[in-house]
């Protein structure tokens, strides 16, 4: 496995692969209905694209092959937006190797706090690696109650940062 920076060919694949962690690892802590009103279908390539066309740091674990197993979103003000692992390498180190490089980019780029909305499965990885719990956020996606969870880490060591 081998990280490396976002490439536009990548966009289907990736897709594939939110569609495909919702419905398996994020189905574990979410019923049926809220993983398929979560995602009810994998973005087309150009709409997740589009989506991501906006500036911000996309890194993406690849097999040997260089097909995408993982990926993980940074954007400018220290965002983690997506961050998705294939079902098939999710808890294999994967997702931890990911986040170490989206965390050493923030440092290397001045930003000083990271924060995420984390799923269930996502608050135990983020809490694993340093980050505080700010709070639980409930919401209706599609006309279904979800959850998730906001959550911050300041990367300067100071007091907790808040979220934006």
């Amino acid at each position: 496995m081998r990280i490396r920076n976002f490439k536009h060919n990548d966009a289907e694949t990736l897709a594939i692969i939110l569609h495909k962690a919702v419905h398996s690892v994020g189905r574990k802590d979410y019923s049926e209905p809220q993983v398929s009103a979560w995602s009810p279908a994998p973005y087309s390539a150009e709409r997740f694209t589009a989506r991501v066309s906006d500036g911000r740091s996309i890194f993406v674990a690849v097999s040997e092959n260089d097909t995408p197993m993982s990926f993980i979103e940074l954007e400018q003000d220290g965002h983690i937006d997506c961050f998705y692992c294939h079902p098939d390498v999710a808890g294999t180190g994967v997702g931890k190797a990911l986040y170490r490089r989206l965390q050493d980019s923030a440092i290397a780029n001045g930003i000083s706090c990271l924060y995420v909305e984390a799923s269930e499965a996502a608050r135990r990885f983020f809490l694993r690696e340093g980050f505080s719990l700010i709070s639980r956020r409930d919401f209706d996606i599609r006309g279904v109650r979800i959850h998730n969870f906001a959550m911050s880490k300041d990367l300067a060591l100071r007091d907790a940062c808040e979220a934006g």
